[in-house]
């Protein structure tokens, strides 16, 4: 799996940091909506991102694509917020090289989406209601919303985003309760990315009362590179180039993560994300 030779003498770091250093980042959120008559949006991707791919960051255009097309939202910005390694995940990488490779994903590749480390730096776990709740409290609360442009300022809906996995997950009885499915659907309404052999029909059938906050977006070009299929190749020393960043790649390598189940990560045994357990 070589990588050109003029990059590979770059050190690549671990991400550094702690919740007593944490700033919330905004330096890609738009600060000024270009149509104050449209409501103001802000997409997170939660996830394990170990490691991230080039679907996690297809799936952020697609989502952008569709809300500029298809919606009366406008886009601010984005986000990833990959898991703490209270997850306990097989595969899972540490969190300081998750942050790292994420960052190193969108760092070229975007001018919109930005790594937020909060969720990452807890040692518990966090719900995804709770990542959502604290990222809304950063944009509407402390930062008072959004500037219109002519001195009002609007409150920024803040969306999940994910694959179609997950409303299937929400679907089943007895995964999610009511009061999470109210709190994500209803409060902050969901991204949806289709993916081929779901049948996302039927888990909406499961959703009516939140219809309404669930976007479908439709995968015009299929893509169902997945983290855990990368991290099979890397262990079989296969080529993972053109499915995931190349900066990313050379991380991999030089941190040595993914050479077995266990090299690099929180344990091998996987729980899931509590009831909330996405395939990402």
């Amino acid at each position: 799996m070589a990588t050109p030779s003029s990059t590979n003498s770059q050190e690549l770091a671990p991400y550094v940091g702690s919740l007593d250093t944490y700033e919330f980042p905004v330096h890609r959120l738009k600060r000024v909506m270009d149509d104050p008559s449209k409501t103001p949006l802000v997409l997170v991707a939660a996830g394990s991102f170990s490691p991230p791919t080039y679907l996690h960051l297809r799936m952020q255009e697609m989502a952008a694509d569709y809300a500029k097309f298809s919606t009366n939202f406008e886009l601010l910005g984005g986000y990833l917020s990959p898991v703490s390694d209270a997850y306990r995940k097989a595969g899972l990488a540490n969190a300081e090289h998750r942050l790292a490779m994420c960052q190193l994903a969108v760092d070229e590749s975007s001018d919109w989406l930005m790594i937020d480390p909060w969720e990452a730096l807890h040692k518990e776990y966090q719900p995804t209601a709770v990542v959502l709740d604290h990222i809304d409290h950063e944009i509407n609360v402390v930062r008072q919303g959004v500037d219109c442009g002519d001195g009002t300022r609007k409150q920024v809906r803040v969306a999940l985003l994910a694959g179609a996995d997950l409303i299937h997950t929400m679907s089943t009885p007895g995964v999610w309760s009511d009061k999470d499915l109210d709190h994500i659907l209803g409060r902050y309404g969901a991204f949806i990315v289709e993916r081929s052999g779901t049948d996302i029909d039927e888990a909406l059938a499961a959703l009516q009362p939140w219809r309404d906050n669930i976007h479908v977006i439709q995968q015009l070009i299929q893509n169902d590179v997945s983290s855990t299929k990368i991290r099979l190749f890397l262990r079989r020393e296969m080529s993972v180039r053109y499915l995931i960043p190349i900066p990313v790649i050379r991380y991999i390598e030089q941190h040595r993560l993914y050479e077995d189940d266990g090299s690099g990560s929180t344990t091998s045994v996987d729980k899931g994300k509590g009831q909330e357990k996405t395939a990402v």
